[in-house]
């Protein structure tokens, strides 16, 4: 479940006071070395959520395009979906200019030469600098951002679901005491019809189609 640090993780850029630490991200394919930091989400160590998308998302082939990690944090699925793609590009934005130096960091620290990470300005324009307007992408992963509250949060991924390609998927991971049911509900009346593909420990895996 999302759990709040000193400052606000979805801050353009945090108040609190840089703290610096190491954060380990095993999982049964890869092993990953991040630093994470004060003022970013989940700076303690990587969230169970994120985890669970990682472990029990889709895994079968590589990718028709490009990939979005979505509210990338220090850049754990990021640098994940960059390992396991490495002739893939993985776009990574988030409004957090540390998250996004992090993400950059963690990218070169993994050898993860195809993560590009952006600083997105209004969530809701989908819109980043260095990011292409064109761009579609063939899937979007993402642990969101539920605590900038419903409205926001309904018009960031309104924003950038409409940037996948026509076969494209949204893959996101939200617990179920912090609306994981009704945003599902929310997106198939929107016009992205939605799947839970799987469940753990209150957690909801779902699988987002393109309109």
């Amino acid at each position: 479940m999302e759990r709040a640090h000193a400052g606000h993780y979805f801050e353009g850029r945090p108040s609190s006071r840089s703290r610096p630490r190491a954060v380990s991200l095993a999982l049964p394919d890869l092993t990953l070395d991040l630093r994470s930091d004060r003022g970013v989400f989940a700076a303690d160590g990587v969230d169970p959520g994120t985890r669970f998308l990682l472990q029990e998302g889709p895994s079968s082939g590589d990718p028709a395009g490009d990939l979005l990690d979505l509210g990338c944090g220090y850049g754990p699925i990021a640098v994940t979906l960059a390992r396991r793609h490495p002739d893939t590009p993985v776009w990574a934005v988030d409004v957090n200019e540390r998250a996004v130096e992090l993400t950059r960091a963690n990218a070169e620290r993994n050898h993860a030469a195809n993560v590009r990470a952006l600083v997105a300005g209004d969530p809701a324009t989908a819109l980043a600098a260095g990011l292409p307007a064109d761009l579609r992408f063939a899937a979007i992963w993402s642990n969101p951002p539920i605590r900038i509250g419903k409205a926001a949060l309904h018009a960031l991924l309104s924003g950038w679901l409409d940037r996948l390609a026509p076969d494209g998927h949204a893959h996101l991971v939200v617990h179920k005491h912090l609306g994981s049911d009704s945003l599902a509900r929310w997106l198939t009346e929107q016009g992205w019809p939605t799947t839970r593909r799987s469940s753990r420990a209150g957690y909801r895996l779902l699988d987002v189609a393109a309109s």
